[in-house]
């Protein structure tokens, strides 16, 4: 009886035709498009039937045995089950999980531990330099609300120079220290992190929302053991629903959910906890340690690759599931190259350069990510067969029959290798 209430298909293409309708269109563009874009994966069946259930119906304000409403029996198991998985999976002392979004978790930081517009000051990574929006662009509200200080990569290795952001923080002085980035393709030193932020006092705050799922599956050191506060989504590496889970030691869990509900959200979004719940439980498996490995190998592999295309790879290659590359030694700039891969059936996305030169509307760089080619199974083989289409079809950008080539490898690839089979 249960699943004539889930992801009912037949149901959705009678009542509103032209939704189904975009949504068959969108599980088709994925079945012919391969996913390079690093903030995207492939949730499983069995995630996308939690999120599709009619835990969607019940709104529960509150906590598991702390709500405002009544008849939160089942949605507080479920939601108790994603808190356990989530301090089990990563050694935790507590979990909140139901912030909708990585900004919102975000934001539960900054209540939890700032004032707005106060002397109270943030160190992070500039999002010039692979930060986040949310890491105080000052067209966010974390820019705009609070004191943000940034600190850069090294010029010349464009990684991260350690004895620079500790000179840094003991100049600012910051409340937090903040570690964890959208677009930084190496592996963070956590201890020398914790260091800085005893050096000054400061709480160290990791946003993991990128290479969370690595730390998962032991491909990536995990933060947890280091950090005060660890944010991160949940549809990333992890291969889960859209939404975030804030972790953090155990004394600052209640400034934390105070901070979640009830002064950033109300009422939690329950369908979206229970895929969160199946996609930790699903992390817990050695087939997840296979994946989050394959993840690393591969982009290291896409990264070589295209490296022997002519593209030069920013610091030089990847330790976790994403490259960012300077794609003006083959003579465009990374629009161009989003919208030629796009063409033979890339998804990727543009991306700026540490100090790049040209406006981040059209950048020097993009961004490729190896999570979804990696749940699909593909590996090293085919990330150098991807790098090579990508090399031949950037040198041959106004060549029509290459182009066609180009896709038609890619189509090949897919066929291999389906997305959501049947």
């Amino acid at each position: 009886m249960t699943n004539d209430f889930v992801a009912d298909w037949d149901a959705l293409a009678e009542t509103d035709p032209d939704v189904a309708g975009a949504i068959a269109n969108e599980v088709n563009r994925e079945r012919s498009t391969l996913r390079l874009i690093a903030s995207e994966n492939y949730a499983s069946p069995a995630v996308l039937a939690a999120q599709a259930s009619t835990m969607n119906n019940k709104y529960a304000e509150g906590y598991p045995g702390r709500r405002y409403y009544g008849g939160c029996e089942f949605v507080d198991v479920v939601e108790t089950l994603a808190i356990e998985r989530a301090k089990r999976l990563f050694g935790a002392d507590h979990a909140n999980v139901q912030p909708h979004a990585g900004a919102q978790a975000n934001m539960a930081v900054f209540g939890a531990f700032l004032e707005p517009r106060s002397d109270d000051k943030v160190l992070g990574l500039v999002l010039a330099h692979g930060g986040h929006l949310t890491h105080g662009s000052p067209v966010n509200v974390s820019g705009k609300w609070f004191n943000f200080v940034g600190y850069e990569v090294d010029r010349e290795t464009e990684q991260l120079d350690y004895d620079r952001i500790r000179d840094l923080a003991k100049q600012q002085r910051p409340k937090i220290v903040l570690a964890g980035f959208t677009a930084y393709p190496r592996v963070i030193d956590w201890v020398a992190f914790r260091s800085i932020a005893d050096d000054v006092g400061a709480l160290l705050w990791v946003d993991a929302s990128h290479f969370i799922g690595l730390c998962a599956g032991g491909a990536y050191p995990s933060p947890v053991p280091f950090a005060d506060v660890v944010t991160f989504t949940t549809h990333k590496t992890l291969r889960g629903p859209r939404g975030a889970i804030v972790l953090c030691r155990e004394e600052h869990a209640k400034a934390i959910d105070k901070a979640v509900f009830p002064m950033m959200q109300g009422g939690p979004l329950e369908h979206v906890i229970a895929a969160k719940a199946v996609c930790l439980q699903e992390a817990m498996s050695p087939d997840f340690a296979e994946y989050a490995a394959r993840v690393v190998r591969s982009a290291r592999s896409l990264a070589q690759g295209l490296a022997d295309e002519g593209i030069r790879v920013v610091s030089g290659g990847t330790d976790s599931h994403l490259a960012l590359c300077d794609v003006r030694p083959v003579g465009l700039g990374g629009k161009e190259a989003e919208a030629v891969c796009d063409e033979v059936g890339i998804a990727i996305n543009k991306n700026g350069i540490p100090f790049d030169p040209m406006p981040p509307l059209d950048p020097s760089g993009i961004r490729v990510g190896t999570p979804g080619p990696a749940t699909l199974g593909m590996d090293e083989p085919e990330m150098k067969e991807v790098a090579s289409i990508i090399g031949e079809a950037l040198r041959n950008r106004t060549d029509g029959r290459v182009k066609e080539q180009c896709r038609a490898r890619v189509g090949e690839l897919m066929n291999r290798f389906p997305v959501y089979p049947g």
